[in-house]
């Protein structure tokens, strides 16, 4: 098994030919969380939605749910322990905060309090990857999913897009032990319709293919995906495109089958390349035994410098349709 990392390449190409592969919706993942919540809150008195001054509720009306809205501030480790206390109490806290704090300030309450009791909190952690990238590097997420996916019990979830992030919230809430659910801060645009539908555990098929698989997981690395196997189809490459929305538990029959039908794997993610997607795909890999090579398009192992906008940092950082293309054009020779 060969494991590669992608370089970081300059490309403006980090949601290459997406307009095809995606509808002309385009939705932040928080906003359609936020609604989606307010209505479970409306419908079930046991959920309690914890905000940490986010901002993304300071417009909601939560009618008479209201009392169960409680912003306890910019203090990440207070509200796991307080989230903790209230599913011991039978209620199902949504805990709100950005992705680097939930993963990193707040671990020790989160594997401590929360992991280890196996409790009904659900982390729903915003400006995900890089998507914080105007705020610099103390505010990108790019070892959240290795962190979230280590913890015994947690459930870890991406979805791609609106109505992926609906759905997952919707089946989470029903879920007995913790979650956490990585979304980004942007919007972005909706899968193509006609997709298989998303459901926790099990790998969404977005393209079948013969030569290699793309498994990606995250709104514009499985776009970035798509629209790469589209343009490698024009040149008579076939390529299928897996989308990982569950981290954790991850869809081994999957993996599986893209390792045995194929002719090799690269895996697409917003993350450092170790300990996330890439990783935990070479894991099931190697336990496997096959010589199935998988190649990682990802964050390189090294702090992402500089500011600016969610898309040129992921160009800056490899994470592109010319990285994917690389890959799969050195797997294929």
């Amino acid at each position: 098994m060969t494991v590669v990392t992608a370089e970081p390449a300059v490309s403006t190409d980090a949601t290459a030919s997406t307009a095809s592969a995606a509808s002309t919706e385009a939705r932040a993942a928080r906003e359609v969380y936020r609604d989606v919540l307010v209505e479970l809150l409306g419908r079930d008195e046991r959920h309690v939605c914890l905000d940490s001054d986010t901002g993304l509720f300071s417009a909601t009306a939560w009618g008479d749910a209201a009392p169960r809205y409680l912003n306890l501030g910019i203090a990440e480790q207070n509200l796991m322990g307080v989230a903790a206390g209230l599913a011991r109490s039978g209620r199902v806290p949504f805990v709100n905060t950005m992705a680097t704090f939930a993963a990193t300030r707040a671990l020790e309450a989160v594997k401590l309090d929360i992991a280890w009791n196996n409790l009904p909190v659900r982390i729903v952690a915003t400006h995900g990857g890089l998507s914080a990238g105007h705020l610099g590097s103390t505010h990108h997420a790019l070892e959240d999913l290795g962190v979230m996916r280590m913890l015994p019990n947690m459930t870890v979830l991406v979805p791609a897009d609106g109505p992926a992030t609906e759905t997952l919230v919707r089946s989470c809430a029903e879920l007995p032990g913790p979650v956490y659910l990585r979304l980004g801060r942007g919007a972005t645009p909706e899968l193509a319709p006609g997709a298989e539908p998303v459901r926790i555990g099990l790998a969404q098929r977005l393209r079948r293919g013969t030569d290699v698989t793309l498994i990606a997981t995250g709104p514009h690395p499985v776009l970035t995906a798509v629209g790469t196997a589209e343009e490698l189809a024009r040149i008579g490459i076939d390529v299928a495109v897996l989308n990982m929305h569950t981290v954790k538990p991850l869809d081994r029959e999957a993996i599986v089958e893209a390792a045995t039908r194929t002719r090799g794997i690269v895996t697409v993610e917003e993350h450092w390349a170790a300990g996330g997607l890439g990783s935990a795909v070479a894991e099931v890999v190697a336990d496997l035994g096959v010589a199935c090579p998988v190649r990682r398009v990802a964050v390189a192992d090294r702090f992402a410098a500089g500011t600016g906008g969610h898309r040129h940092l992921l160009a800056r950082n490899g994470i592109s349709g010319a990285a994917v293309t690389e890959h799969v054009r050195r797997l294929l020779a």
